[in-house]
């Protein structure tokens, strides 16, 4: 199949401020890709009620930290709502609704190949469970 990929991006090394890296600086927090597939799923917009009970685990703590970063980054909005008592709405902006793309192709990769997902997972699992079984495990640097 033939790759669409610019040629720089088809070989190493990668500049620090390559596209490739900078995108997945973006979506590097544990809950940034989680919160903006929610909210492109909820209409590109949510309360942040609404929005914490739609992420499993999700605290509001790291919810709140989440949504100011993305805020910070020009992927959501905060609106306000000056009634009594005040409401608070989050939107996608037009960049994070261009973003949803990679984090769509994402889930879709992870959904059609969720057996080998398992396979890899189980795998880490028992790793991680030989290495605290093993104690000369527990010095060897991880890679």
């Amino acid at each position: 199949m033939p790759s669409s990929l610019p040629p720089v991006y088809r070989q190493a090394p990668f500049a620090e401020d390559c596209a490739p890296r900078r995108v997945l600086r973006l979506f590097s927090g544990k809950w940034t890709t989680m919160i903006l597939h929610t909210l492109h799923l909820l209409g590109d917009a949510s309360r942040p009620g609404q929005l914490q009970r739609s992420v499993s685990g999700l605290s509001k703590k790291m919810m709140t930290q989440t949504l100011r970063e993305l805020e910070q980054a020009g992927l959501v909005s905060r609106h306000v709502q000056q009634i009594m008592p005040p409401s608070v709405e989050y939107r996608l902006t037009p960049a994070g609704l261009i973003f949803i793309e990679p984090i769509e192709m994402l889930t879709t990769g992870a959904t059609d190949h969720a057996a080998e997902l398992d396979a890899l997972t189980a795998k880490q699992a028992s790793g991680a469970c030989a290495a605290e079984d093993d104690p000369a495990q527990m010095h060897k640097p991880k890679i």
